[in-house]
C-alpha cells in the first residue's frame, strides 16, 4: 500500500476517494524515563528515549492507518497528517497522544 504526505501520486490517476481514516496511539508516561528526561532538560541535550517513543508511536499511527484503508479497500492513503499531543490525567501523570490521518483512495492502476 502506497502511503503519502502529498495529495497525487506521480503517475497514478486517483479513481476513487473512499473517504478519510484515521488512526490513534496513546502510550501511557514512565516514572523513569520522566526523572532522566528532567535531568536533560536541566543539563541540555536531546531525550532519546522520549524521541523513541515518538518514533515508534508515528510508525504504529501509520500502520493502523493503512490497516484500516485496506479494510476500505484502498489502495493508498493519500494528505497524510500526524500529530502529537498530551493527555493530563491529574497533576502526576500525562499521556502521549499520537494521531494519523489522511484520505483513503481506490487507484486507477494498482500498483
Amino acid at each position: 500500500m502506497i502511503v503519502t504526505t502529498t495529495d497525487v501520486i506521480q503517475g497514478v490517476t486517483i479513481q476513487t476517494y473512499l473517504g478519510i481514516v484515521t488512526a490513534e496511539v496513546v502510550y501511557g508516561s514512565n516514572a523513569l524515563r520522566d526523572f532522566f528526561a528532567g535531568i536533560r532538560d536541566v543539563i541540555g541535550g536531546r531525550t532519546g528515549s522520549y524521541e523513541q517513543v515518538f518514533q515508534k508511536g508515528q510508525q504504529e499511527a501509520i500502520a493502523e492507518l493503512k490497516q484500516r484503508a485496506q479494510r476500505l479497500g484502498a489502495d493508498a492513503v493519500v494528505g497524510i497528517e500526524i500529530d502529537t499531543g498530551t493527555i493530563n490525567i491529574d497533576q502526576k501523570g500525562a499521556l502521549l497522544l499520537i494521531t494519523a490521518i489522511g484520505t483513503a483512495v481506490k487507484l486507477a492502476s494498482s500498483r
